[in-house]
């Protein structure tokens, strides 16, 4: 068995001596990277007006890691434009915050078809690529063009919307071709599954065949749902742990033995943080009682700071947070603590551990570990209760926490109520059943089916995905995407659509 490639747009080397990381996709391929080796390839997250055209090399952990510099052109371009500023808001059904550029666009497939150039360079034969995230669905094809004839696959780990939405985006057809250089194509939940067939059926054409899957030109494309997962017991250890140290204890003591309301992310519009916040307001308003007795912790790393979006919501939380506090706040009573900067990860597991109510209502997610990492934490003695938007992943298999719609302030705000006056009984069932459905599903064991599907495409089944929605969920499928046969009215209309193309083009996509 070869090497394990993982490519993802930002690369954090860790420095010597460091702790590996304790969360995110380096918790997920540990196992991976120790059973078999592997390298890590991407951008440095340093961007300089000229930089050296070279692939810079560090070896951590038994992990090779390559990272390129980029021009600041580049990356205004590529990241900060077109990345963000469009395929961002588009893949979240933000369409009225869309900014296309086409000069960004055709900087963003540049930027991937460098990534492929200096990437191909290190391969070796036998490598597997696994390929992360919106910022590089076009390498597949960049790497194929070169002429790479190696396994790929490629993680969605945000929404995928249907083509009513993601028509919008000009050239989004191209995006939706691009896909079809990889052998498999995952994505985090059964409703982004059925997006993303639409997508294809309707962008390119061509319609899946049973168990979903394109055939073009030789090439075989299988598209599942891998719902991404969380290390369950070791962040309940690090909860349980966390809750007797000294910030934890502090922060305790200051509550005065009031109720916790908690949420925590980055400072984003897909977050529903505004939203969020009126309902806490509808919260005191509607339920009086709870005045005096409960306080809202929102925590909210800022992010993208140069992009006027963010900016604006900013000054939005800000200002929310600010006139809830001045109508209901006591001289000894501050409803709402509004941090605006990260706080480290152990910390926040205390203070998730001590919280009655998790507050998860993002407009539009992926998935959203906060969801599950609230589950873990909690005491199953005496465990809070989650708040949880449908809209996001994690609702497929959360259906015991108490789901909302994110836009309806007053809903939100009776689900705070319900979660705050929930008898005992009820709070440890629904916290069980979401505990056990979580220990289920390992994050090393979501790369493992993976990587089992990718590189045994004819053997494995992909049992961690169906059994982590299937066990709650029963997915629906476009009926026009469920062809059992071949379709090849619908492969000539793509050859066709292809040919139309200049040939380099063509021999870029495929």
């Amino acid at each position: 068995m070869g090497r394990l490639v993982i490519v993802s747009n930002r690369v954090a080397v860790p420095k010597r001596g460091d702790a590996p990381a304790a969360g995110g996709l380096a918790v997920a391929l540990k196992d991976a990277f120790s059973n078999r080796g592997g390298l890590w390839f991407g951008w440095s997250g340093t961007a300089l007006a000229d930089p050296p055209d070279v692939v810079k090399h560090a070896r951590r952990g038994g992990v090779d890691y390559a990272v390129i510099d980029l021009p600041q052109e580049a990356y205004d371009g590529f990241y900060a434009g077109y990345a963000n500023s469009a395929l961002w808001p588009m893949f979240h059904f933000r369409l009225g915050l869309l900014s296309y550029d086409r000069d960004q666009a055709e900087c963003y497939r540049r930027v991937n078809r460098r990534y492929a150039k200096k990437l191909l360079t290190l391969l070796r034969p036998d490598d597997t690529i696994w390929v992360h995230d919106y910022q590089l669905i076009p390498l597949g094809a960049e790497l194929r063009a070169l002429g790479s004839r190696h396994r790929i696959g490629y993680f969605h780990h945000i929404p995928f919307p249907p083509w009513a939405v993601f028509s919008a985006m000009p050239g989004g057809e191209d995006l939706i071709r691009d896909l079809l250089a990889y052998d498999l194509v995952g994505v985090q939940t059964h409703r982004d599954l059925t997006g993303l067939m639409d997508c294809m059926s309707q962008g390119t054409g061509m319609k899946m065949r049973a168990g979903g899957e394109v055939r073009f030109r030789g090439r075989r494309t299988r598209f599942r749902a891998f719902p991404i997962a969380i290390a369950t017991d070791e962040f309940a250890e690090l909860s349980a742990h966390s809750i007797t140290q000294p910030d934890a204890r502090r922060f305790e003591a200051s509550l005065v033995g009031r109720s916790l309301i908690i949420g925590a992310e980055r400072l984003d519009y897909t977050k529903g943080l505004p939203e969020r916040l009126r309902a806490f307001g509808a919260l005191l308003e509607r339920f009086p009682e709870h005045r005096g007795r409960v306080t809202y912790l929102q925590v909210a790393a800022r992010s993208r700071e140069d992009v006027e979006t963010y900016k604006d919501l900013k000054r939005e939380i800000e200002h929310l947070a600010g006139r809830i506090n001045g109508d209901y706040s006591d001289a000894d009573w501050t409803p709402v603590r509004y941090v605006g900067r990260a706080v480290q990860r152990d910390t926040l597991a205390g203070y998730y551990r001590m919280a009655q109510v998790g507050l998860v209502t993002p407009l539009r997610d992926g998935m959203n570990l906060v969801a599950k990492e609230y589950v873990a934490a909690q005491d199953p003695e005496n465990p809070g209760v989650l708040v949880l938007s449908r809209f996001a992943g994690a609702a497929e298999g959360m259906p015991e926490a108490l789901l909302v719609n994110p836009l309806d302030a007053v809903g939100v705000a009776e689900a705070m109520n319900a979660a705050l006056t929930m008898p005992l009984d009820e709070r440890r069932e629904r916290h069980a059943a979401m505990f056990r459905r979580l220990q289920a599903h390992s994050v090393t064991g979501w790369a493992k089916s993976f990587l089992d599907a990718l590189e045994r495409p004819d053997t494995t089944e992909t049992t961690h995905s169906r059994a982590a929605a299937l066990s709650v969920f029963q997915p629906r499928v476009l009926a026009r995407s469920a062809s059992t046969s071949s379709d090849s009215s619908s492969e000539d209309s793509f050859v066709s659509q292809v040919a139309d193309l200049s040939t380099a083009r063509a021999k870029r996509l495929l």
